[in-house]
């Protein structure tokens, strides 16, 4: 699976219309609807927008009418073969009215282009796990879950310890849990995340 490696453009003129989209990386829902906040015009027509991480997704048509500018915008991810990715597409009308299928193949078609030139990135499998350690080992966590390129989720204390939910590439998994046992002298328990 592929994602982006950094944010891309592309801009055309649809019949006087002019269509820019902008795509980036996302790794979580509230991410890609802070990058559409961030680039949509408010000076424009339309800013439709749609983002795919895993089997979550969500698109808009900002106006447009019903399906025509989001679910195509979504489609033009999903046919690049694309996950953890947000592309925006802002319009300004040129006084040509496109039409239902008019406004489908110039947002799907603006979309896919933009995407096709991005630079990708090959997305690894990821397992997600809680980790549970003693107080006096919880900087060795800390500094393992670094150390092996994760991502520090949720934290839950309790009296004996330290819970800590976390997302790790699946290939990094048996050093990962060889390393904290070896850390904590076997005190550290995992398991898969629910």
């Amino acid at each position: 699976m592929w994602t982006l490696a950094q944010p891309a453009r592309h801009e055309e003129i649809v019949k006087r219309s002019r269509f820019i989209a902008q795509a980036a990386p996302c790794a979580s829902p509230a991410a890609a609807l802070a990058f559409r906040d961030e680039v949509q015009d408010a000076g424009a027509n339309h800013n439709a927008w749609a983002y795919k991480l895993g089997a979550v997704y969500r698109f808009g048509d900002d106006g447009e009418v019903a399906g025509t500018a989001g679910r195509p915008i979504l489609a033009a991810i999903e046919g690049q073969g694309l996950d953890q990715v947000v592309v925006v597409v802002t319009r300004w009308f040129g006084g040509i009215k496109l039409g239902a299928g008019g406004l489908t193949r110039a947002y799907g078609g603006v979309a896919a282009e933009c995407l096709r030139r991005a630079e990708r990135l090959e997305v690894l499998p990821q397992v997600e796990l809680r980790a549970s350690v003693p107080f006096a080992h919880v900087a060795d966590l800390y500094r393992l879950v670094e150390r092996c390129g994760g991502t520090r989720g949720e934290e839950t204390y309790s009296l004996t310890g330290l819970e800590l939910e976390l997302i790790l590439e699946q290939r990094r998994l048996a050093e990962f849990t060889r390393l904290l046992a070896d850390a904590t002298r076997g005190q550290a328990t995992i398991e898969p995340s629910e």
